[in-house]
Parts: structure tokens; sequence; C-alpha cells
């Protein structure tokens, strides 16, 4: 089994966010190695977020994102289980993220944004961001709506 240093569970846990113990088994089920390590914790993630869906969000938050000197807006209701985790910033984050990529690229519903590939990272998808925050929090996390408006459309 390999040794894992500290310093390699500090750069693990700033790229991903994870908790320490999770950063220190993700290195020792993939011998150390960051990128399969990261791998390792996106997957039970993924897992994590799939047995929070069905649970009941009714907090969260509207974000407007405005382009084009106010041409162009993204709109997005994310929700959340609780009002804690809505006041976040990573929360915050994610909302405005997500009226950002409405505003660029015109979601005809929530089922087909969720597909999209994320405007930032062509390696991610919306449904991905958005169960990452779930495994972060503990909660589930729910786009409920989304919509894109343009001067004149």
């Amino acid at each position: 089994m390999t040794k894992i240093k500290a310093d390699q569970i500090k750069k693990l846990r700033a790229k991903t966010k994870a908790g320490v113990m999770d950063c220190r088994r993700a290195l020792e089920e993939s011998s150390g190695d960051l990128k399969k390590a990261e791998a390792w914790l996106r997957k039970k993630g993924i897992e994590s977020a799939s047995k929070r869906e069905g649970r009941e969000t009714k907090q969260g938050l509207i974000e407007v994102y405005l382009h084009n000197d106010g041409k162009i807006a993204g709109l997005v209701e994310l929700l959340c289980e609780t009002d804690f985790v809505a006041r976040t910033d990573e929360f915050k984050k994610l909302a405005h993220e997500l009226a950002m990529q409405a505003a660029a690229m015109k979601p005809k519903n929530v089922k087909e944004f969720l597909k999209q590939v994320w405007i930032r990272d062509e390696k991610e998808t919306i449904d991905s961001l958005v169960k990452e925050l779930i495994s972060k929090t503990g909660e589930n996390i729910v786009v409920n709506r989304v919509a894109r408006f343009e001067l004149g459309e």
C-alpha cells in the first residue's frame, strides 16, 4: 500500500474541496495518483447525489445574469433543502454560473439545460456541476426553472 503524504491530501483537497478523510481514502484507493483520486471522488459524489434525489427542496434562490448591456438575460431558479445551504457562497456561485449558461446557450427547458456542456469547461455538463455541489453539501439541489430573454425577441 502506498504511503499517503499530507501534501498530497492538501493538493487534492484544494482542487476538489472534498473532506480530508475522503481525500485520504481516494488517494489510498488510487495508489497516490491525483488524477485517479479526483475521478474516484467524482464517482463517489455522483453516487451520493443519486441517493438524495426525491428529497423535498423548498429553499433556494433565483439568479439573473445580464449580458450585452442588459439586452440578454439568463434566469435560473435553483432549489435546495435548507436556507443554510441556499446562503452559502458555493450555492450562490453555482446559481450565477447556471444563469450565465442560460443566457449563453438558450435552453428550451430544464431537461435540455441539464444535458448541456458547461461553457467554462467542455468536460463538464450542467448536471454534473449540480451533482458535484450535492455531494459537497449533502442536500438535494434542483434546477427548477430556467429561462432566457433577449430584447426584441
